[in-house]
């Protein structure tokens, strides 16, 4: 039996969108999967809206596809110079025991849903409580801005490991290989900006 959209993903539309776009690209899902590295069963999983992509994923999807990762968050209204969300617009991702959001560890919301065309994507952050073994590393093209809100974060490299606490503010080149955790025992949040266009 197949397994069943989630109900609060098949309403953010990601899924959706991702498949519009490979269709229209006339790409197979082999072939999604040959540009970004990402297993089939996954890609799959996401356009199905079974799973919750990880920002890295998102990214890597959205430049096999040719667009900018805002687009998988936008409403289908027409682009403005200024654009403001309410935050009663924005969705709201809650998780449920059953999704493993790709063992990522966090969980995001869009803070901006009008501008296609931008180049910073603003995120608020849920971060788990995780076991140190638990965590899972990603790396992709940009820098990212993380200031904390909430709770304590644990960024860990290859090399570092830095605790964050609110008010603590850190930038970083996201192609390095990097993980994150909340590093009490309840959840942390932080406001990310993710830069996708091009280095000075």
């Amino acid at each position: 039996m197949s397994k069943q959209m989630d109900p609060q993903l098949e309403e953010l539309g990601i899924g959706r969108k991702i498949r519009a776009l490979r269709q229209r690209r006339r790409f197979t899902l082999q072939d999604l999967s040959d540009r970004t590295g990402l297993s089939k069963p996954l890609l799959s999983q996401v356009e199905n809206a079974h799973v919750m992509p990880p920002v890295a994923t998102l990214l890597k999807i959205s430049k096999a596809v040719g667009v900018e990762i805002s687009h998988f968050f936008q409403t289908e209204e027409p682009e403005e110079k200024v654009a403001l969300t309410r935050a009663a617009e924005r969705h709201k991702f809650n998780r449920r025991p059953h999704q493993d959001l790709v063992e990522a560890g966090y969980r995001y919301e869009s803070l901006e849903l009008h501008r296609s065309r931008k180049q910073m994507q603003p995120l608020l952050v849920t971060f788990d409580p995780l076991e140190k073994g638990d965590m899972v590393f990603f790396s992709h093209e940009g820098e990212e801005c993380v200031y904390v809100i909430e709770g304590e974060i644990e960024f860990r490299t290859a090399e570092d490991t830095r605790l964050l606490q609110p008010g603590d503010c850190l930038y970083f080149d996201s192609d390095v290989s990097h993980a994150f955790r909340s590093a009490g025992d309840r959840t942390a949040q932080a406001l990310v900006v993710v830069y996708t266009g091009e280095r000075a």
